[in-house]
């Protein structure tokens, strides 16, 4: 097992290192990062030239990628480029950013995935009953809604609500606009209330979508471990439908949604911006789409290549889960 992980880990290198360069090529078809602002108001030559030369755009191509990634390696992941603006740290950006894109999503996926699995195995051993069928159904409808359908409508619940409380001389409970910029305060019972009043809606709006995903794959998979001959041996046997299906039918069955939950959990790391922008979260997907509108590159190699190094990461642990469900894999 050990000799499988370290093999695992020595394909990533040259894998980030790959996507590293296509990514940072890309960002460089965003165009010159200041021309915008050279057009503001007349430059000298002098301020020009100093402002290429801090953002190091007067480099050949291949020299600035260089020193990119080498700097990236070693934690230096550069500055906002603008100037003007005041020069903004794209690591101490891109982790505040990845703190709180991770707090939002990492409840939410280990509520869906739990939820998810308990109605998908529910679901398969009842095949066809009344509990499948409106499982079933539940995972269709959320399917079909987009996630800032979802946001929207439970903001419009939480809002009337929030006016109920305040009604009856309590305080809103729900926050609909982000956590508080100063951190949670009061006592550890105010304090834990903030906290879930501030965590509910994102939650339930992330959760709804990536619950409807892994009840459906667990369903399939259980669908098919079921129909094994193993299984219908065990069955034969006489063992109970309980020690059958978690004995011998739903290790193997976790086997594609395990995948699925690391591959997810990956991109979700880049890819909470509805959800972000719905209830006003200062995370990844919000600093990524701000600096491509303000042309920061560094900023944008900054969040996209954490986001690639999250799914690269998230696959890893599921080939290292993958193995140790089916240990025919490491063996391969």
């Amino acid at each position: 097992m050990f000799r499988y992980i370290v093999r695992r880990i020595l394909i990533t290198i040259p894998l980030l290192l790959v996507g590293s360069f296509l990514v940072f090529a890309l960002v460089q078809g965003m165009g010159d990062p200041l021309e915008e602002w050279k057009l503001q108001k007349p430059r000298t030559p002098d301020e020009i030239s100093a402002a290429y030369d801090r953002t190091g755009y007067n480099d050949p191509f291949i020299e600035r990628y260089a020193n990119w990634v080498g700097g990236f390696v070693q934690g230096d992941w550069g500055t906002s480029v603008i100037p003007g603006t005041g020069s903004k740290d794209v690591q101490d950006e891109v982790l505040h950013g990845l703190w709180t894109t991770f707090r939002l999503v990492i409840g939410a996926e280990i509520l869906a995935l739990l939820i998810g699995m308990a109605v998908g195995v529910i679901g398969a051993v009842r095949q066809y009953s009344i509990f499948d069928y409106s499982a079933t159904s539940m995972a269709f409808v959320l399917f079909s809604m987009p996630v800032f359908c979802i946001g929207l409508m439970l903001k419009s619940a939480a809002i009337p609500f929030n006016n109920f409380l305040e009604s009856i001389g309590m305080d809103r409970w729900i926050t609909t606009a982000g956590p508080p910029p100063g951190g949670f305060s009061g006592s550890f019972g105010t304090q834990v209330t903030q906290y879930i009043g501030t965590f509910l809606l994102p939650t339930i709006a992330l959760l709804a979508i990536q619950f409807a995903l892994y009840s459906r794959f667990q369903r399939a998979s259980m669908l098919d471990v079921l129909g094994q001959d193993y299984v219908r041996t065990a069955q034969a046997k006489g063992l109970s439908q309980g020690r059958v299906v978690f004995r011998h039918a739903f290790r193997n069955g976790l086997i594609p949604v395990v995948t699925v939950f690391a591959v997810n959990f990956g991109q979700l790391i880049g890819g909470a911006v509805i959800t972000e922008s719905v209830f006003n979260w200062s995370g990844m997907g919000k600093l990524l789409i701000r600096s491509i509108y303000e042309k920061e590159p560094y900023m944008v190699l900054g969040v996209v290549m954490v986001t690639a190094i999250a799914v690269v990461v998230s696959n890893l642990i599921a080939d290292i889960l993958y193995a140790r469900l089916d240990p025919r894999i490491r063996l391969g």
